[in-house]
């Protein structure tokens, strides 16, 4: 798709190269532009670069089973899975969302370069067929988000329940709607052929501005979504283990730098250091737990069952306290005194870039309570909603209970470290807002012709 044919790209005033694909990294800014789910719908077309591969095959059902901690075998037609994939030791690989969209094949987003990896290195029956590129993925994600794609597809939408995907014709075209998304309240995705994505976007920027709703860059969209709404996220959270699960998965990941740049150009920032293996997750983490099926064989399996016997960390939003953060700040205007790390930027999200290198940086630093290390915190943000700082955080349950007075130790080593005060904050943070999967939609108004 030539950039200039973009229409997501009009009003954007800085773009973010993502391989050949050229996204909008801002529009009117990340205060204006996140805010628009509460009371329209920001549209957002972020994730246009993910990696969707498809694996078909008469075994495409065993494959997903034995590389996923997801049963796959009860997937319907409409259904989706929030697929999980570990390593041996239970730490997560990657996460995405799986469809079925035929008898024997399955379509995946965000789980490329490591189901790829095992269907290439599998005995099974099976194939694989990379689609990236070749379909467009549109978010609209807010309180009007039903009413906005209502009246651009000219349609009644009201039966696609959480979870469920089907498809609608508009105009002609088949497109896929999918109620699903990162804003924590009524969410829904888009997807169809590239080639009816222009007509689609418009049609549906054109209802959303008629209703108030506000173009979403990536920069809003990363860390201010995932963090506020309580989703965790890979490449976002926590970097993942695709150099240190083997020598053949590091061997491969090598073989496709592109997707794996996350991973393989990584700068370890915060109190954490570089410990690596203190920054990897398990599905008990991160509060996935329930998407482990313990019906079926499985990678990590065995180290997951171990984890089920005992208290596993507990993720919570952390709350900073605004004046410790204020004193870590004066440090970078004190003549003569060492500065620590810049606190105030808006978000921890950071990619670095030289001339022959472009990487991620991974920002995670120590929670302590009294002296005593219970986990890590990342995924920090000027939450502009609530005007507060918060983050997540990956803590021993015994500490999880909201209001639990903690300390983050804020600093790289080799840099001035300082303690900021935090406590246990409400978990998602805009847990105001109905969720997705709890929203009745039935008292929105239903399109009519």
């Amino acid at each position: 798709m030539a950039e200039m044919m973009n229409p997501a790209l009009e009003g954007a005033t800085l773009l973010f190269p993502q391989g050949s694909f050229i996204t909008a990294y801002a529009y009117t800014g990340v205060e204006d532009e996140i805010k628009a789910y509460q009371t329209s719908a920001w549209i957002g077309t972020a994730l246009m670069t993910s990696p969707i591969y498809d694996v078909y095959g008469p075994d495409a059902v065993k494959l997903m089973g034995q590389v996923c901690t997801n049963d796959f075998t009860t997937l319907g037609m409409n259904g989706i899975r929030h697929a999980v994939m570990c390593n041996e030791k239970g730490q997560i690989l990657t996460d995405g969302v799986v469809i079925r969209i035929g008898e024997d094949r399955y379509r995946t987003y965000w789980l490329d370069p490591v189901i790829s990896y095992y269907v290439n290195t599998s005995d099974l029956d099976v194939h694989g067929e990379n689609m990236s590129g070749k379909e467009y993925f549109i978010q609209i994600d807010g309180e009007k988000s039903l009413e906005i794609l209502e009246n651009a597809f000219q349609a009644n939408l009201h039966d696609i329940k959480f979870g469920r995907h089907r498809i609608q014709e508009v105009n002609g075209k088949q497109v896929r709607i999918i109620r699903l998304g990162m804003s924590g309240n009524l969410a829904y995705e888009i997807h169809g052929d590239m080639a009816d994505y222009v007509e689609i976007y418009n049609l549906v920027w054109a209802a959303g501005e008629k209703l108030g709703a506000r173009k979403l860059g990536l920069q809003a969209y990363n860390m201010f979504n995932h963090t506020e709404a309580g989703f965790p996220n890979i490449n976002l959270h926590y970097p993942l283990p695709w150099l240190e699960t083997s020598e053949k998965m590091t061997e491969y990941m090598r073989t496709v730098p592109q997707l794996s740049m996350f991973n393989l150009n990584r700068r370890l920032l915060g109190s954490v250091g570089d410990d690596l293996q203190a920054r990897f997750v398990t599905p008990y983490d991160v509060g996935w737990d329930f998407l482990i099926k313990y019906n079926h064989d499985f990678i990590g399996k065995e180290a997951l069952l171990e984890m089920s016997k005992k208290p596993q960390k507990k993720c919570v939003t952390l709350e900073w306290n605004a004046k410790d953060v204020a004193e870590v700040f004066a440090t970078m205007l004190s003549p003569g005194e060492e500065p620590c790390e810049d606190i105030t930027k808006p978000s921890a999200l950071e990619y670095y870039f030289c001339v022959r290198e472009f990487g991620f940086e991974y920002r995670a630093d120590k929670v302590l309570a009294a002296d005593k290390e219970i986990g890590i915190t990342s995924g920090k943000i000027i939450s502009y909603t609530y005007n507060s700082m918060i983050s997540l955080a990956f803590i021993s349950a015994e500490y999880a209970k909201e209001g639990t007075e903690l300390e983050i130790l804020w600093g790289t080593p080799g840099t001035r470290q300082m303690k900021v005060r935090a406590k246990v904050a409400r978990f998602p943070y805009n847990q105001d807002y109905i969720r997705n999967e709890k929203r009745d939609v039935s008292d929105i108004p239903v399109f009519e012709r």
